[in-house]
């Protein structure tokens, strides 16, 4: 679609308000008068890891019923079959180097579109607030008076560790989650090695892959065992999941050799190893990947789907 056509100038739409607004107790206040009676909700939804069957019955309700669904490429395909077939989709994914849009043109469009008095969905993978930059858009909705709900999600860390037969915690093992980020900001990989590195610990490391030799190399150098288990996830809890299970010595050549592309998550710690026990989901071989990220089959099973609207009384 053409995004000119919702975004008019943009820029100057924002910008010609920027003197309606203050700062207050370090939060900003539009002060424009916005009508009540047109104005329109943002509900900023976690889609979960992929698998569709992991939604929530108030996320499937809303994918339903939304006028128009602002959607990122970490939500699968197979989930965005279940959106209202009238509702406007726009997609704004980002993937490494490449963003459709800056992240404040999307905070831009979510107000736009609240300020048409539409119904908006703001469709992300996995949980909104975890590494989801949920927070971020949310400020920006508070600070232009736009209603807002939240929708929690399966995180990826919760739903991918659980289709790779990988508990998080364990008493003999992990006392502790730590998650974290594979790359910063401003794009290093400068993070608390430190405390990834502390004894009793799962580490569950989110957009690590491009930094994967030097994560390794790293949390060694701060004292973890080169033996540590560990393991990468390939689109987890999808039908093309792949895992990959190593040790921090032997991880990263392991994955090149696999030739694991995005989206992945990483676990470290003594939990990997009870992936050879606790294995239990071995999805179907696919004939082939698209762009290595959407399944080959993106429809959604018609009894699967039967049973999901039924449950919540469509």
């Amino acid at each position: 679609m053409n995004l000119e056509s919702i975004l008019p100038n943009s820029c100057d739409f924002l910008g010609s308000q920027t003197a309606n607004m203050h700062h207050s107790d370090g939060i900003y206040a539009h002060t424009a008068a916005l009508n009540p009676s047109v104005m329109g909700e943002v509900y900023l939804v976690g889609a979960g890891p992929g698998d569709p069957e992991l939604l929530t019955i108030r996320a499937l309700r809303l994918l339903k019923s939304a006028d128009v669904v602002v959607y990122d490429a970490l939500v699968s395909n197979e989930v965005m079959a279940l959106v209202n077939q009238n509702s406007e989709r726009i997609y704004v994914g980002k993937t490494r180097a490449n963003h459709t849009l800056p992240q404040d043109e999307i905070n831009t469009l979510l107000i736009k579109l609240a300020l048409q008095g539409r119904k908006v969905v703001r469709l992300k993978g996995g949980d909104p607030f975890i590494f989801g930059r949920g927070g971020e858009e949310i400020e920006t909705l508070a600070a232009w008076g736009v209603p807002f709900q939240v929708v929690p999600g399966i995180s990826a860390a919760n739903g991918v560790s659980s289709y790779a037969g990988i508990p998080l915690t364990h008493r003999d093992y992990a006392q502790s989650v730590l998650y974290t980020t594979g790359h910063l900001k401003d794009g290093t990989v400068n993070l608390d090695w430190t405390a990834l590195a502390r004894p009793h610990q799962t580490v569950v490391i989110y957009m690590g892959l491009g930094g994967l030799a030097e994560i390794c190399r790293n949390m060694i150098a701060h004292g973890q065992s080169p033996d540590l288990p560990a393991a990468v996830i390939q689109q987890g809890t999808s039908q093309n999941q792949k895992v990959v299970v190593g040790t921090l010595a032997t991880l990263s050549d392991l994955v090149l050799a696999a030739k694991l592309k995005s989206p992945c998550l990483i676990i470290v710690g003594k939990v990997v190893k009870l992936r050879e026990k606790l294995a239990w989901f071995e999805p179907a071989e696919a004939e082939s990947l698209k762009n290595n990220h959407c399944p080959v089959d993106v429809t959604v099973n018609a009894d699967q789907e039967k049973y999901i609207l039924n449950a919540i009384g469509y």
